[in-house]
């Protein structure tokens, strides 16, 4: 049995955290791989600002560092952020995967042009990173948002006749203005909207976290993972520390609670 860690970059109840797992809904999936879901133990509410991504690099760095000696044999990060991927990859020798990075390269495997498409400006910073990282500007046609506040909790349930006509329509100006060829789902949580608009377009459109997951068998069925030059292991480590401070940060929100 290979068993493969999807880490969710926010707490949250087992009710939320079964709205995540959907997404390996329509996947083929192996009866001897097995998908455990794992929200972070205390992190950023939202990722609005650099100040919400750095917790959040910290937050999945604690919630994944055991996962070697836990048994597993995999990792992927939930959010299209990679929040935490290269933190990971300098603790573990077992693969370690984002669908951000993955799903712009994925798209330049399809076309020559894509687009993402997303719920807020705020998150355009996070495509810029990758972008920049991966010096592929210019293959990124446009970065359309609908401004609808996203809800990284219950995530589409209950807006879907609100929400899918808008990114039918943005993903139809990236087409047709922008010139995209590829689309890409800007974040896991919009995942539920993926096979409404996938009915809807002419052009490829790429589910972020399915991809992940299906990267993640294919590395343990080709025996890859990192590159420890790229990623060396820490000289000394903190991850005591860390463990730690986000346990911390878990007893000072549930006394802000009671």
């Amino acid at each position: 049995m290979k068993k493969i860690l999807v880490i969710v970059p926010f707490a949250m109840s087992h009710e939320n955290l079964n709205l995540r797992k959907q997404q390996l809904a329509g996947l083929h999936i192996d009866a001897s791989v097995q998908f455990d879901y794992r929200p972070v133990a205390a992190g950023p509410v939202n990722y609005s600002s650099h100040h919400d991504f750095a917790l959040a690099d910290i937050s999945i760095l604690q919630a994944g560092h055991t996962a070697q000696q836990e048994g597993y044999d995999a990792v992927c990060i939930d959010t299209m952020s990679d929040s935490g991927v290269a933190a990971l990859r300098s603790v573990l020798s077992i693969p370690v995967v984002g669908p951000g990075k993955l799903s712009m390269l994925t798209a330049m495997t399809l076309g020559d042009k894509f687009s993402i498409v997303t719920m807020a400006s705020r998150w355009k910073p996070l495509y810029k990173k990758a972008l920049d990282e991966l010096d592929m500007h210019r293959h990124c046609a446009s970065v359309r948002a609908i401004e609808v506040l996203p809800d990284n909790q219950s995530l589409l349930n209950g807006k879907e006749e609100d929400v899918f006509p808008l990114l039918e329509q943005a993903a139809i100006d990236c087409i047709e203005k922008d010139g995209a060829q590829v689309l890409i789902l800007g974040s896991t949580t919009m995942h539920q909207a993926h096979a409404y608009l996938s009915q809807k377009l002419k052009v490829p459109i790429i589910n972020p976290g399915p991809l992940s997951y299906q990267w993640a068998m294919g590395m343990l069925g080709l025996n890859l993972s990192h590159s420890v030059l790229a990623y060396p292991r820490p000289i000394h480590h903190r991850l005591e520390m860390l463990d730690a401070m986000i346990q911390s940060g878990q007893q000072f929100f549930q006394h802000k609670k009671s």
